[in-house]
């Protein structure tokens, strides 16, 4: 499932081919075939979003609902989930497809089968027997219209997963509601107190946060007061599901619990609660004492809203010594907030256990970062900078401007070059990523205008739109120059300051350097 880049070596390649008598001499150049998104490629689409991401043992197992929604059903704003889907990897770069861990064909209580809505794996002894279980926590939409947790219980983190036959929680029981979807996006925690007492925590909501403990079989709530019903109300102690959304700032939904831990796995300080803030939906977290009764710190935004998704959801672990961030966004082709992607960053604490904000990425984990410099070495080939929009008519981004940088150190002067869009095999051709902004591409217009855009169609045009044949540098046979694939004969050049479209007869204007960039 996982590609790997095997070029390696110099930034130029030269000799591939030769496009005909006078013509520029084709060359290659390193490309990336890795970093985000996490399990997919331009080539080999397959869109899941709401990532969540067990650790057990020596592995990384991340699930994803599969969203399958078409071009009407997107136009529509509908989200078409029909399962949930797993992957499996012992290094967080190379990843292995699992393939389909529950279908919601198989769950009896749903009122559809495409509402494969977020999820998260836990695993957990059974104390029936003895033997490791793993329970997949689940939201789709009850036969009354309204949207409840459910649980289905494997024997192995791949599946199958098979549901309990009813929802763990309805949302008769966190009654009122604000909205027929309060109770999504489970996210649980397991740990053992300082007295030895094992607690499980599930928490969920949309608009509001409920949190509450589970029985030691993982499938009921527990019933804290011992009245033999489970309630909701905002008294621990009494109620044994806890609405605690007062004090977090803009609370949305796709809530997820962390903890640090120390070298021996220990965990420590605070509880962390991310989740999705605002709308279009920013990445933020507030921590306490106590997920039950504690109070919340002041909350704190760590990422604004992604180019290309209006929502997000996140995953945050451990793995090797390492804290890993998990979010989607719709970098693909045609990606959007109903055909997303899995994407990863390495997640870096303050002394005082406080993040501070960071933004996409095209490079991930493992992804090689280039610089686009001028003939001289100048000047940088950069993205005009802005911030993420929070309104929706802003989007999609596709006029973003193109222009000279002096400053490589900003990300917007960095891009991650990818086999071409419009023939990946084809060594001569590259599609140019920005870095910062993952889904936007450098992209020719009619007219000869340049601009950073996001491929919304997939079409065939699009691709050669965002396609470019990488040649010897019309000034300097060790440099590079990029031809148009949409518009053969024409080069980007640096005009003015700005990124466009020409004939090459400014030699100079039209030839590069490709670096490599180092964090």
């Amino acid at each position: 499932m996982r590609r790997r880049m095997l070029a390696v070596g110099a930034a130029l390649l030269l000799g591939v081919s030769v496009t005909g008598c006078g013509a520029p001499k084709e060359v290659s150049v390193e490309k990336c075939a890795t970093g985000n998104p996490m399990v997919a490629d331009n080539q080999n689409i397959l869109y899941g979003g709401d990532p969540s991401v067990l650790v057990d043992g020596d592995t990384v197992y991340l699930y994803t609902g599969h969203d399958a929604s078409t071009d009407e059903e997107v136009k529509k704003s509908i989200y078409n989930i029909p399962e949930y889907l797993c992957y499996s990897s012992k290094d967080m770069v190379n990843w292995t497809a699992e393939g389909v861990v529950m279908s919601m064909t198989d769950v009896k209580w749903d009122s559809n089968d495409t509402s494969a809505w977020a999820s998260q794996v836990m695993k957990h002894k059974d104390p029936s027997d003895g033997k490791d279980k793993y329970y997949l926590y689940y939201c789709s939409w009850d036969k009354t219209g309204k949207q409840c947790i459910g649980v289905a219980v494997s024997d192995s983190p791949t599946g199958q997963f098979v549901d309990i036959g009813e929802p763990l929680v309805k949302s008769t029981v966190t009654k009122p509601n604000t909205s027929t979807f309060n109770d999504i996006d489970p996210t649980a925690w397991i740990e053992t107190d300082d007295e030895g007492v094992e607690h499980r925590y599930l928490a969920w909501g949309n608009g509001m946060f409920f949190v509450c403990e589970l029985n030691e079989d993982m499938i009921s709530v527990k019933d804290v007061n011992g009245d033999r019903k489970i309630t909701n109300g905002k008294t621990p102690g009494e109620d044994d599901i806890i609405t605690r959304t007062a004090g977090l700032d803009s609370y949305t939904e796709a809530p997820w619990i962390y903890r640090r831990s120390d070298g021996q796995g220990n965990y420590e300080g605070p509880y962390y609660l991310f989740f999705a803030h605002q709308w279009r939906e920013c990445m933020a977290y507030a921590t306490t004492d106590d997920l039950i009764s504690g109070k919340w710190s002041k909350t704190q935004m760590i990422m604004t809203p992604t180019a290309t998704s209006n929502t997000n959801h996140m995953a945050v672990f451990d793995f090797k010594g390492k804290t890993y961030f998990v979010y989607h966004n719709g970098s693909l082709p045609a990606g959007s907030g109903f055909r997303r992607c899995a994407c990863v960053v390495e997640l870096k604490f303050n002394e005082d256990g406080s993040i501070e904000m960071f933004e996409e990425s095209a490079a991930g984990l493992d992804g090689k970062k280039s610089s686009i410099a001028t003939l001289d070495g100048k000047s940088y080939v950069a993205h005009e900078s802005f911030v993420n929009s929070n309104a929706d008519a802003d989007y999609p981004y596709k006029d973003v401007k193109l222009v000279a940088s002096e400053d490589l150190d900003s990300k917007d002067s960095q891009w991650v070059i990818r086999p071409g869009k419009a023939d990946a095999e084809n060594e001569a051709y590259v599609s140019i990523e920005s870095e910062n902004k993952p889904g936007l591409y450098v992209n020719t217009n009619s007219g000869g205008t340049v601009t950073l855009c996001q491929d919304t169609k997939a079409s065939e045009q699009s691709a050669k739109n965002q396609t470019f044949k990488t040649v010897e540098g019309l000034a300097d046979k060790k440099a590079v120059s990029f031809e148009s694939v949409a518009q053969p004969g024409k080069y980007l050049t640096l005009v003015d300051g700005e990124l466009t479209l020409s004939d090459g007869k400014d030699k100079a204007a039209s030839t590069f350097q490709i670096k490599g960039v180092e964090d």
